[in-house]
This record gives C-alpha cells, sequence and structure tokens, in this order.
C-alpha cells in the first residue's frame, strides 16, 4: 500500500484537505494528517477543527508522497515551518510525490523546487511562484510535482495523486461511485 502525509496548519482549506485525505483512504492509500503545531487539534480556515493523525515531530516511517493544502493563513503557516521545507526538498530530491493545491505551490516555491516546472495555483498567487512556467489548468502535473487550483478541483486533484501513485483503476471506481461526472 502506499502511503502519503498531508500537512495541517492553522487556517488550512477544510475542503482541500479533507477532500483528498477521504478520496485517497477510500482508494486504498494510507494518508497521514500531520500538524505542524506540537498540538494535534488544527483550526481550519473556516473554523473546523481537526485532529490530525500525528504531529510534524513525531513523523519516521517513509511515505512515498507529501499534500499541501491551500487556505489562508494556513499556506503561510506552513510556509514558514521549517519541518515543511526540509521535507518538500528532501521528498524533491528523492522524486517522490509532491502534491499542493490552491496557494500552497507558493510553498514549493518557498522551498526551492519548481523552478522551470510547469505549476497552477489559486488565481492571483502566479505572482508568487517565480520562474515557472505558470498553466492555468484545474490540475497541473509535472513529473513528481502535482498542483491544483483550488477548492472545487480537489476531488481532481485526488484523482491526479491516485493516478500518478499507480491506482488509475480506483479512481475510476470512485469517480463512478461517488457519482463525479467530469
Amino acid at each position: 500500500m502506499k502511503k502519503v502525509i498531508l500537512f495541517l496548519a492553522d487556517g488550512f482549506e477544510e475542503i482541500e484537505a479533507l477532500t483528498v485525505v477521504d478520496v485517497l483512504r477510500r482508494a486504498g492509500i494510507g494518508c497521514d494528517t500531520v500538524s505542524i503545531s506540537e498540538d494535534l487539534e488544527v483550526n481550519g480556515a473556516h473554523n473546523i477543527k481537526v485532529i490530525a493523525d500525528i504531529k510534524a515531530s513525531d513523523v519516521k516511517s517513509k511515505y512515498d508522497g507529501v499534500i499541501l493544502p491551500g487556505g489562508m493563513p494556513g499556506t503561510r503557516n506552513l510556509q514558514s515551518s521549517t519541518c515543511v521545507l526540509n521535507t518538500l526538498k528532501q521528498y524533491y530530491e528523492d522524486g517522490r510525490l509532491i502534491g499542493a493545491i490552491c496557494a500552497a505551490p507558493i510553498v514549493l516555491s518557498s522551498a526551492g523546487i519548481v523552478k522551470g516546472r510547469k505549476v497552477t495555483s489559486y488565481p492571483g498567487f502566479e505572482k508568487e511562484l517565480k520562474e515557472v512556467c505558470y498553466i492555468e489548468e484545474i490540475v497541473v502535473k509535472d513529473d513528481n510535482i502535482i498542483t491544483s487550483r483550488g477548492a472545487g478541483t480537489a476531488f481532481d486533484f485526488a484523482v491526479a495523486i491516485m493516478n500518478y501513485l499507480g491506482y488509475e483503476k480506483q479512481g475510476k471506481e470512485l469517480k463512478s461511485s461517488m457519482i463525479y461526472h467530469r
């Protein structure tokens, strides 16, 4: 079974985080939510409290990928986390999956891993994505980096992650069973 981590910071966009976690787990992909603070309880941008599976300081096992939800101020909190930036750099060097949605691609830029890459984001954040090939598509995949535009694209983002990890069949089945029409 493939396993990924999804970082949570106070102010994360709930739809982007929880849709991805839910869809990946339905497909049989392990998806651990990881609080970047020393508290497992993380407050979303719309005051929905979530209990993370583990704290960043407790991440010990090796995962196949790392995912960042957007939201404000969640994205800024991720961007200021040395742990998140170091994890992104290491996963990039190892060629493992890196996913970011909405405003979160700017965190990839802060980590210095998207220069010259095809990237998308929530409209307006392209100004903070220096030296990338910016594309206004729902989901953009460039090698091991997958980016997406926002809350309304979270399901497409999750399916792109499933496909990347080799779960194409499960993606098709989920689209059908969840009555998804794209």
